[in-house]
């Protein structure tokens, strides 16, 4: 612009100086106003590009110029395109429009001719005129400033794009289960501390959904071995076991809780009376090892524990004198006290299975993990398992961490379970009573499986939601009528004690050694060999009328043994004794040979009932043999002397068979067995042997007695044959019939029966033994009383002084008569 303004200006000057000159001829108003020059001494006029309000040239010196502005409507002067018109005190000029430049690079111009405005490209400038996270987009005449994702324009500068916070400006699209994390143009959904994400979802985009992270059963928490893991969301807490306490100074519920144990693992005393050095010595070691636990040792613990019931039931030694319902009591106590001790310890084991198997093969198995769906099968070589989780973990549990389900298979726990009683429900019961015809009595058991106690997390399993199966394994099956192999288990009665009880367990199957059950309880179990006594009516009341007829027959027997003078001999003198012997233990056994318990348990009474019994059978076994001694020496050595007289008789009849009872009472004593206990009445015990201690003498007696039937019979046959050569043979055959008849009886060969009644009994066997030896009474009244001529007569004899008749001579020359006769019969004493 230099170079066309200089002209102007220099056409001014010299037109001033021209008016200057003029004037100068001419007086100039000095008081012309501002921005206006002089005409004439008095006129004044407004200087170019300024306009008074009145005329061009005035003389009012108050007059005021003000400057024209080219640049409004009507404008005198034109830019052009693209141009802008600035106005200027006096003047004006022309300049491109914003964002516009002339081709020449000037600034401005005065004239149209003189625009070259075109466009500048502002997203050229150096520096950039759009700053920060920004990109510069050219207009026609501008440009635009476009912010990069994630970037807001500032309010404050236009030019300026700063980071838009997605997270707090509500446009957070993250999941609820995520959190949303800021960044420089985004942001990112990342799963908040504790959560993880969902399968198949990326950790970060704003897709991210997340779930909880259960650091209990993951092993990601850090919580101590003596406490329990409890997941919350997106977190965990650590408490204290049931039955644990704080340390001083642990807060409970934080990772850093470190808990000790309160309780003892066995708080059960001794029961009062009871004092057993091998139980003192078992809770001691046991006290031991709680006093000394520390949860990082709980193997070691659980090994020492198991090995301390080992010793304790491998020797039980004094436990095995303790009374029958006090050594259950104790059995209970430990079972008791074992499951709550493993289920605490275990509590203390990493998670996963344990197995251990001791010297004295009792073997534990368990399983410690957070428990899940579905079912668990847990299994060693006594015993298996399967159950699903949720009966294992129980209700309330699901939180308190790991759920545990163990089974400990105990060989020799069976010791202090001996000779306990069965329990059949009614169904059972019924059932028995129905596939054998008859009442049922009880049970005699024999244990062939270890006792197997399953424990878990779960308190109550008193009744279950789903049933739990067991598979045990067992000696061989013993089959025989009224046996049967059963699942039991050992229910706590309130007393403390216990008893096998079937209510609520059935078997499956069984075979091969190993016997399936399933059961809606849990406890301690074990499969069981029932023997059922089964009460058969028949027998029973032909046992007890048989009995009652006896006993009045014998009564009968010695009153006329020790009343009729005319029989009496050494054979009546046996004949006595034999039926004083049969009747104090017929009554003996029709009174007391019911036990008074139905459980097997046999107290003072009913051993003294076994010991009476055993001792007047023996007593008249003996009195047999000495009645066939008799019979021998009169018949067979009737020129030899008249045999041993009556203090030796008795000598041997009742000494005898006391020196058996009292050898086979010590010795039952001295070995500690239940010799006076019989498995289902008050009778001798077939348990080591000690039947045999009246079997024996039994089986020899009658041998002997046979013997000597044979002898005598044979010997008979020829005193006939001497007393009377012409004798019909049908009345020799009739007397050797009844003689033989009467010896059959009177030696007591009917008990040979019974040497025949093995398992299963056989039914024909069984009857005619009752019947023949409940009889036996009516026998031998009926041969040696009734069948006997001087016996008949003496009753007749009786009869008639009863009737107030005379006993006629006719009577006593009969009887007379009949003495002869007897005597010359002497050696055999028939007196039929």
């Amino acid at each position: 612009m230099g170079g066309p303004l200089r002209l102007p200006g220099l056409l001014c000057v010299l037109l001033s100086l021209s008016r200057a000159g003029a004037q100068g001829s001419q007086a100039c108003n000095p008081r012309c106003p501002p921005n206006s020059e002089c005409v004439n001494a008095t006129a004044c006029r407004c200087k170019p590009g300024f306009a008074s309000s009145s005329t061009e040239i005035f003389t009012d010196p108050l007059e005021i110029c003000d400057d024209i502005n080219e640049c409004v409507p009507p404008m005198k002067v034109s830019c052009g395109k693209l141009a802008d018109c600035q106005n200027v005190e006096g003047s004006y000029y022309c300049t491109c429009s914003p964002g516009y430049e002339l081709r020449s690079g000037g600034t401005n111009f005065t004239n149209e001719s003189e625009n070259t405005c075109q466009d500048v490209d502002e997203c050229k400038q150096n520096p950039r005129i759009c700053k920060g996270r920004s990109t510069c987009t050219n207009t026609q005449g501008s440009y635009t400033c476009q912010c990069l994702p994630g970037f807001e324009l500032n309010p404050e500068d236009p030019k300026l794009c700063t980071d838009v916070n997605e997270c707090t400006s509500g446009q957070n699209p993250c999941h609820k289960s995520t959190h949303c994390l800021n960044q420089v143009g985004g942001y990112q959904c990342r799963c908040r501390p504790g959560w993880k994400p969902v399968p198949g979802s990326p950790n970060g985009p704003n897709s991210t959904v997340c779930e909880d992270v259960d650091e209990c059963s993951s092993g990601q928490h850090q919580c101590h071995q003596s406490t329990i893991c409890t997941n919350t969301l997106g977190s965990y807490q650590c408490h204290c076991r049931p039955g644990w306490e704080l340390i001083p100074g642990s807060v409970n519920g934080r990772n850093s809780t470190i808990c000790k144990a309160v309780k003892p693992f066995f708080t059960w005393p001794l029961p009062p009376g009871v004092h057993s050095q091998s139980l003192s010595r078992f809770f001691e070691k046991v006290n031991n090892l709680h006093k000394d636990f520390k949860p990082v040792a709980a193997t070691d613990t659980i090994q020492n524990l198991i090995g301390a019931m080992d010793d304790l039931l491998k020797a039980p030694g004094d436990v095995e004198d303790i009374a029958l319902p006090v050594r259950h009591q104790v059995a209970t106590q430990l079972l008791l006290g074992l499951e709550q001790s493993l289920r605490t310890l275990a509590e203390s084991l990493p998670e996963g299975p344990f197995t251990y198997r001791s010297s004295s093969d009792t073997e534990l198995s368990l399983m410690n993990q957070k428990p899940g769906n579905g079912n668990v099968t847990l299994g060693q070589s006594h015993a298996r398992i399967h159950l699903d989780w949720a009966t294992a973990t129980g209700a309330g549990n699901s939180s308190t961490g790991t759920t545990v389900v163990g089974i400990l298979s105990n060989p020799n726990m069976g010791k202090l379970l001996v000779n306990a009683s069965l329990v059949l429900d009614p169904e059972k019961e019924e059932e028995v009573q129905k596939a054998h015809q008859g009442p049922f009595r009880g049970a005699r058991i024999q244990i062939l499986s270890p006792v197997n106690s399953v424990f878990l997390t779960n308190n109550d399993t008193e009744k279950l939601a789903s049933p739990v199966t067991f598979a045990f394994s067992h000696d061989g099956e013993i089959s025989g009528k009224r046996k049967e192999v059963i699942c039991a288990f050992w229910k706590i009665d309130s007393n403390k004690s216990g008893h096998w009880d079937t209510t609520g367990c059935w078997k499956l199957g069984s075979g091969d050694n190993s016997t399936t059950c399933q059961c809606n309880h849990l406890s301690s179990f074990a499969i069981l060999m029932a023997h059922y006594d089964i009460q058969d009516w028949k027998l029973e009341l032909i046992t007890k009328v048989g009995l009652s007829l006896s006993l009045v027959c014998l009564l009968l027997c010695i009153l006329t043994f020790l009343l009729v003078r005319p029989i009496q001999s050494s054979r009546t003198t046996v004949h006595l004794h034999l039926c004083v012997c049969l009747f104090v233990g017929s009554a003996i056994f029709l009174a007391g040979i019911e036990k008074e318990t139905p459980d097997g348990e046999a107290g003072p009474r009913c051993r003294l009932v076994a010991g009476l019994l055993h001792y007047c059978f023996l007593a008249a076994f003996c009195w047999m043999s000495l009645e066939g001694l008799v019979l021998y020496f009169l018949v067979v050595r009737v020129f030899h002397g008249q045999g041993l007289s009556t203090r030796w008789l008795c000598l041997i009849g009742y000494g005898v068979p006391l020196l058996i009872v009292a050898i086979s009472a010590a010795t039952a004593a001295a070995t500690a067995s239940e010799g006076y206990v019989g498995e289902t009445y008050c009778w001798l015990s077939k348990k080591h042997g000690f039947f045999w201690s009246f079997v024996g003498p039994l089986a020899f007696i009658i041998l002997c007695n046979a013997v000597i039937f044979v002898i005598t019979v044979w010997r008979l046959t020829q005193k006939f044959s001497e007393i009377n050569p012409d004798l019909k043979k049908l009345r020799k055959a009739r007397v050797l019939t009844v003689t033989a008849i009467a010896q059959l009886f009177v030696l007591g060969c009917t008990w040979v029966f019974g040497l025949f009644l093995f398992e299963p009994y056989s039914t024909v066997l069984t009857y005619i033994f009752t019947i023949l030896n409940c009889l036996q009474g009516l026998f031998l009244y009926v041969l040696l009383c009734l069948l006997n001529k001087k016996v008949r007569e003496e009753y007749r004899k009786w009869a008639c002084m009863v009737a107030g008749s005379k006993y006629s001579e006719f009577a006593s020359s009969t009887t007379g008569t009949s003495h002869n006769q007897t005597r010359e019969l002497r050696p055999s004493e028939s007196g039929m």
